[in-house]
Formats: C-alpha cells, sequence, structure tokens
C-alpha cells in the first residue's frame, strides 16, 4: 500500500514523495497520472538494475510507455563528467526529446548523476526517482539537488532540478549489503538530531526493529525522515537559508571522503564522523551539553556507524574542507546544534575546528 509521505511543493514545483512496501509496479500509474506521455529511459547501476529493472521496465510498458535502459558501475567513481558524458553519447543516440522522461533507479549516486543528466540535456528533461537506498530515499532524492564530484571536491558540479515523482519501495533495503544499509541510518539520525524529535525518539525506542527493517516500523521512519528534509525544501529551494541545516555533519563528511579519493567511506559514515565533529564543535562553543554529544555518540554507535577513524591524511581534510560549498568570502559556515530539533549556521575559530578534528580523525 502506497503511503503519501511527504509533498515539495516550491515557488516554481510541486510533487509527491510516495512510499510503501513492495510498490514498484505503481510506477507506471503515477507516471501517466503526473501527465507525461513520451519515452522513458531508465538510467541504474549494474548491482540494481539485475534486482529491480524489470519490475520498473514492465509497469512502465504495461502502462503504454516505451522504455530504454542504461546502466552505469555502482559507486561514486560514476558520478563524473565522464559518466555524465557517457550518458548524453545515448541520448543523442536514441534522439531523446524534452517530452521524454528519465528515471533514476538506484541509490543516491544514480539520483545525483541521472538527475544532472536530466537537468542539463537539452536545458532540462523532466526526471522521476526511485531511490533503492536509505541515503536516498529519505535524503538525496528529495529536493533536485543533483552533481557529479571533481576530483577535488564532493558535488562540486551540478544544478537544481526537481523531479515529478518520488517513489521509494522500502522493501529494496532488504537486498542491500549490511553495511549500505548502516551507513544510511546516518541521514535519518541526522534528521531526528537536527529537524524532528518525534524521529529521534522513535530511533531511539526501536533499534532492533529499524535494524531488521521490520516492514511497518521501517516505513514509518522512512516517512517520518523524507518528510522531515521535504518540509525544508519546501520552504528553501536552492539552499539560500534554511536548507543548510540539511548539511549538518557534512563539512568533515564530504571533506572524508573527498580526501580519500571516495573510495574508503561509505557517505553515511563519513556523515557520521562528520555529525561527531559538529556536535563537538557546539559542545566546545557552549550551544549544547555534553550529555548531547553523549547521546548523539551512542545513536550512531548502536545503529552501528563510525564516531571517529583513522589512518587519514589530516592535511588532506583541511584542503577539502576549503572547498565546502557553505563557505562565505572563504570562511566556512558550519551547522551546529543548540538543542535537539534546533541549529544555527555560523563560522568557527579555525582552532576549535583542528582541536576537534584532532580528536576525531587520527593519522
Amino acid at each position: 500500500m502506497l503511503n503519501p509521505a511527504a509533498e515539495v511543493k516550491t515557488g516554481s514545483h510541486h510533487y509527491p514523495v510516495q512510499m510503501g512496501w513492495g510498490c514498484l509496479d505503481e510506477v507506471g500509474r503515477l507516471v501517466r497520472e503526473s501527465g507525461l506521455e513520451g519515452r522513458v529511459v531508465i538510467v541504474s547501476d549494474q548491482a540494481v538494475a539485475p534486482l529491480y529493472e524489470g519490475a520498473v521496465l514492465g509497469a512502465l510498458e504495461a502502462a503504454g510507455f516505451p522504455v530504454l535502459h542504461y546502466e552505469v558501475p555502482p559507486g561514486e567513481a560514476s558520478k563524473t563528467l565522464e559518466s555524465a558524458g557517457c550518458i548524453y553519447d545515448f541520448l543523442v543516440e536514441h534522439r531523446i526529446e524534452r517530452s521524454d522522461l528519465v528515471v533514476a533507479l538506484g541509490g543516491g549516486v544514480v539520483g545525483d548523476l541521472a538527475g544532472f543528466v536530466s537537468a542539463t540535456f537539452l536545458r532540462g528533461l523532466p526526471w522521476a526517482v526511485l531511490p533503492t537506498s536509505l541515503v536516498a530515499m529519505t535524503d538525496a532524492s528529495i529536493g533536485g539537488k543533483t552533481g557529479i564530484n571533481h576530483p577535488r571536491a564532493k558535488n562540486l558540479i551540478g544544478a537544481f532540478h526537481q523531479p515529478v515523482l518520488v517513489l521509494a519501495d522500502v522493501s529494496t533495503l532488504s537486498t542491500l549489503p549490511t553495511r549500505e544499509l548502516t551507513s544510511g541510518w546516518a541521514e535519518v539520525i541526522k534528521h531526528g538530531f537536527t529537524l524532528d524529535t518525534e524521529l529521534l525518539d522513535m530511533l531511539e525506542t526501536h533499534v532492533e526493529a529499524l535494524r531488521s527493517l521490520d516492514p511497518e516500523m521501517t516505513v514509518r521512519a522512512v516517512a517520518l525522515s523524507a518528510a522531515a528534509k521535504a518540509a525544508v525544501v519546501s520552504q528553501d529551494e536552492r539552499e539560500s537559508g534554511l536548507r543548510r541545516v540539511l548539511n549538518y555533519g557534512h563539512t568533515i563528511g564530504h571533506a572524508l571522503e573527498a580526501s580519500t579519493d571516495y573510495g574508503r567511506f561509505l557517505h553515511g559514515e563519513a556523515v557520521a564522523i562528520g555529525m561527531m565533529g559538529a556536535v563537538r564543535l557546539s559542545q566546545r562553543l557552549g550551544l549544547v551539553s555534553e550529555a548531547l554529544v553523549a547521546r548523539q555518540e551512542s545513536l550512531l554507535t548502536v545503529f552501528g556507524l563510525p564516531t571517529r577513524c583513522s589512518g587519514v591524511d589530516r592535511a588532506m581534510v583541511d584542503k577539502a574542507m576549503e572547498l565546502d560549498k557553505k563557505s562565505q568570502e572563504g570562511e566556512v559556515r558550519w551547522v551546529l546544534l543548540t538543542a535537539t530539533g534546533k541549529t544555527t549556521v555560523r563560522p568557527v575559530p579555525f582552532a576549535e575546528v583542528e582541536a576537534v578534528l584532532e580528536e576525531l580523525v587520527q593519522p
């Protein structure tokens, strides 16, 4: 059964975020109801496509859509200009028009890449997102942020391009590798601490049910997390103010990913360490208590997420943070906690950042 988890309503776009357990077969009907009538290009990766592409293709064809499909290798290494160029070539070869639709089937990498291609090919194609990872369902698929990586920083090249539809089949989480699933809980925990205390309480109360993917409980948690993200995006489509709260933990997190060539950390793992950096900075600046620091560390730990790391070049981390997208006039703006569900964005003295990194990131 479909759960209308949220709606994103910006000044220029309005689209639903739908989810349920075993709902991929609804995609044809939902795309048809969105008013689209052209061809559909499914973009997926070589890990997800064998599992779910057949069901999606069948549902779309049953609804009367001609369907093409394109696959990329899984992982952050696919979020490059070269990969985007290969998809452009495929779209040119098949003479894709503005009336056609791109469907991103996969995790955050596929969504970011397919969304970026959709935003830039023919100056904009409509696209829909079928997220199959926890990170994508609760964060990456909602809000229209698309992008690819530059060798020196993550998501440095991109565009805002809202989808026409987000459909999350939460049952697809059951085929994720354990590490991938665990990584995804970082974004949900982030939403709990920064946006929704009801979600935070639920995470703390139902750890085992959520980690074992109890259908009812998991759909509820994913829906709450997605709704929190959708509410922020609806108020701040292009990250000019409120939306920056969604980057809690990402300044250090993205720097860890970039400084290790996107090969060592999964996104959620890096964000979890980054969240600890952000909350410890918050505590050092007198914004929150040590008890809140401990509460966040405890929840990350029981969900199996890291809270510190070793074997990382600190100089490379510092260099990557200089390119943070939240910087203003060369100064990094940090998302900090002031209480559960409340944040502030401000610069932080370099000495405080270095002290926290010394604790969290060991050489």
